[in-house]
């Protein structure tokens, strides 16, 4: 248990301080003066001035923060020309979106050192037999882990689809299939008959049986960093497509009354990063690149108090042709920040019930995950 609860801290911590290491160099770069420089959240236990910046080691260990001079308002800025209020339009938005870009950035790097190591899937036209069930067809016709399917009846077999729709049509009637065995260095083409089952226990298929048409390819040592970027950037796309379409649906639910069913929030993180953790390291950073995603699309949304709220104030400003009163801006941040807390509240609780009601970690994941 303590183990989980140091990675889950530790992965938690990675997101947030990458996010705000993006708003750091940018405003720096922009020449906003970064007052602090935070490692974990107040109140303070250690602080070191360096240049013109306190970098601090605080005693809620989630994440960090960057304090910049002028973020909100005017009043109690003493370096105007270095406070990020009275930035223009493009610095503004630079250091707002430097913390998405950032997340975005880990995201890859996850899936990279992912794809690295365990390789990169390749699609073939091979359906290759990955499990057998007990007392399935499949094992009392003597089929073994790593038979490829070539044919049904005098059907060649190019994909799992085509596959599975004519086991589908065979349901019930002896069909036979004509497979490649592959033995050390031998291969052998076997004809075997079997009946696929029209009932087949939940679960199981007609025949019993896992296939896959994925293999995995592992490049050259020289070539994985390269190889491994690209496909960390499709996932990343990927899980971005995937995160954007679940926003519209939750709010799409949240319009028509319905409470979203597979919100998670702290607890739900945390029990899910628990149960990567039993699949080893890798599975933890892929993870971590899923959330890295999370954070930098939910930052994105155009909500008060988040980046995207502030963003929001930057396209009125532009509207408008002037900037909105500090003082309203940092009222609506506020009230933002008020709704996201309640909400996150909410969130939580109904994540303890669903993990009392499911009867531990691996039951509540399997609950989201339905």
């Amino acid at each position: 248990m303590i183990g989980s609860v140091l990675v889950f801290l530790v992965v938690l911590s990675v997101l947030i301080l990458v996010h705000e290491v993006g708003h750091f160099f940018a405003a720096r770069r922009a020449g906003v003066w970064v007052e602090e420089f935070g490692l974990g959240l107040p109140p303070r236990i250690w602080g070191k001035k360096v240049g013109e910046t306190i970098y601090s080691v605080n005693l809620l260990p989630f994440g960090g923060f960057v304090r910049l001079h002028g973020e909100t308002i005017e009043e109690g800025v003493t370096k105007p020309k270095r406070a990020f209020i009275n930035k223009s339009k493009k610095a503004r938005i630079g250091i707002i979106l430097a913390g998405v870009i950032m997340n975005f950035v880990l995201a890859i790097l996850a899936f990279a050192v992912v794809y690295s190591f365990s390789g990169i899937p390749k699609q073939t036209e091979d359906v290759k037999v990955l499990e057998i069930t007990s007392d399935s067809p499949a094992q009392t016709a003597k089929i073994v882990v790593g038979d490829i399917i070539r044919k049904v009846g005098k059907e060649e077999v190019t994909s799992i689809e085509q596959f599975v729709g004519m086991i589908e049509e065979n349901k019930g009637k002896r069909v036979g299939l004509e497979i490649e065995r592959v033995r050390g260095d031998d291969k052998t083409v076997e004809k075997i008959f079997l009946t696929p089952r029209e009932s087949p226990p939940e679960n199981e298929g007609p025949l019993g049986v896992v296939i896959s048409s994925t293999e995995i390819y592992y490049p050259p040592l020289w070539q994985r960093p390269f190889v491994g970027i690209y496909y960390g950037f499709k996932e990343a796309l990927f899980w971005g497509a995937t995160i954007v379409a679940g926003l519209f649906k939750i709010f799409k639910d949240l319009f028509a009354g319905q409470a979203p069913k597979d919100l998670a929030g702290p607890v739900g993180i945390f029990a899910i990063t628990s149960q990567a953790a039993q699949f080893g390291t890798l599975a933890v950073i892929n993870f971590v690149g899923i959330l890295s995603v999370n954070l930098a699309i939910l930052n994105a949304v155009p909500f008060p108090a988040l980046d995207g709220g502030r963003l929001l104030f930057i396209g009125i400003e532009s509207i408008l042709g002037k900037k909105v009163l500090p003082k309203i801006e940092t009222a609506v941040h506020t009230i933002g920040m008020i709704i996201l807390i309640f909400l996150l509240l909410a969130i939580t609780a109904h994540d303890i019930r669903r993990l009392i009601a499911a009867g531990g970690i691996s039951g509540f994941i399997d609950s989201i995950l339905r």
